[in-house]
C-alpha cells in the first residue's frame, strides 16, 4: 500500500479530523448515541437507587413482563440482547428478592420458564412511575411526530446492528 493510499484511508476513517477537533455527522451521531445512552442509564440508576433498583433490574423485569406468559429464559436473554449467563446472574438476584419465579418446563428439563411475582409486578410499576416522569422531562418540547420519526430511525439502526450491519 502506498503512502497516498494510507493517507486516504486515514482520512476516510475520520481519525485525523477527530484528533484535530472536527468530526463527521456519522461519527458525531454514533458518539452521541453512546454518550446519551450512558448518561440516561446513569440518571435512571440515580433515581432508582433509593428503592434498591437499577436499570439492569428494570430491563429484566420489563422484558419478562412484556413477553408471552411463561417465556423461556433464553428468549428473555435474546430480547435483552445479552448472553444467557448474564441474565442468569440477574435472575438469581431477582429471584432472591422474590420478584421473579423460574419454573421448570415440562417439555424440557433444561429450560426454565419465567414470570414475575406479584411483588415483581408491583416493583416494576414503581420503577415505571419513576422513569415515566424522567422520560417526560427528557422529551419535553418535542412533538409526537418528531419522537416517532427519531424512534423509527433508531429502530432501523438497531436492526442494522442486530444483523451485523448486513443488508
Amino acid at each position: 500500500m502506498t503512502k497516498d493510499q494510507k493517507d486516504r484511508d486515514w482520512d476516510r476513517s475520520k481519525f485525523v479530523s477527530y484528533g484535530q477537533g472536527t468530526t463527521s455527522p456519522e461519527l458525531e451521531l454514533t458518539v452521541l448515541m453512546v454518550l446519551v445512552s450512558r448518561r440516561w442509564r446513569a440518571l435512571l440508576d440515580e433515581h432508582l437507587r433509593p428503592i434498591d433498583q437499577s436499570t439492569a433490574r428494570m430491563e429484566a423485569l420489563a422484558a419478562i413482563y412484556a413477553s408471552p406468559p411463561l417465556s423461556p429464559q433464553v428468549e428473555i436473554a435474546k430480547r435483552l440482547r445479552i448472553e444467557g449467563p448474564t441474565l442468569t446472574r440477574m435472575l438469581d438476584a431477582l429471584e432472591k428478592d422474590s420478584l421473579v419465579e423460574r419454573l421448570p418446563d415440562s417439555n424440557d428439563r433444561r429450560t426454565k420458564l419465567l414470570r414475575l411475582t406479584k411483588r415483581g409486578e408491583e416493583t416494576l410499576e414503581e420503577i415505571f412511575m419513576i422513569c415515566d416522569g424522567l422520560r417526560m422531562k427528557l422529551v419535553e418540547g418535542y412533538s409526537e411526530a418528531e419522537i416517532r420519526a427519531h424512534s423509527a430511525f433508531l429502530r432501523d439502526l438497531m436492526g442494522r446492528v442486530d444483523r451485523g450491519l448486513q443488508a
